[in-house]
């Protein structure tokens, strides 16, 4: 008796099962998945990276190292911004028209409907430039 019971709730239960249709959906946006997917596989992939990028040697110094680097830097700026002006001093006056020669620079200026025009060519290499400031 206790058989034939086993047997109809076994019988009885597997009758009364439903299958479903599975269905695949990629993860990966470059496979067909959905793009908001990439955020979080970006960041999943970057936790299990085991390389870690090295510091940069600028990363590395102190911020003292990093203060005197700065300073160095504003000091040279201010030195070749000195250079500069002094070197359009020589080279004349760029709101008059005409043509100015400095060392190997040759420098042109003319008034155009575009502006200001500077045209500096190095007559040592034949290395050319051209400067608009437009009209105000």
């Amino acid at each position: 008796m206790k058989t034939i019971t086993f047997l109809i709730l076994l019988f009885g239960g597997i009758t009364s099962m439903h299958a479903q249709q599975f269905t695949y959906k990629p993860l990966n946006p470059a496979f067909g998945g959905d793009t908001f997917n990439y955020n979080w596989l970006l960041s999943s992939a970057t936790v299990q990276n085991g390389l870690k990028e090295g510091l940069s040697a600028e990363d590395q110094k102190s911020e003292l190292e990093q203060f005197g680097d700065n300073l160095n830097k504003q000091v040279l700026s201010q030195i070749s911004r000195t250079l500069l002006q002094q070197q359009i001093e020589g080279i004349g006056d760029f709101t008059e028209e005409g043509t100015f020669t400095y060392g190997t620079l040759a420098v042109e200026v003319f008034e155009s409907e575009e502006g200001l025009v500077i045209n500096i060519l190095d007559t040592s290499t034949g290395e050319q430039t051209q400067v608009i400031v437009p009209n105000q």
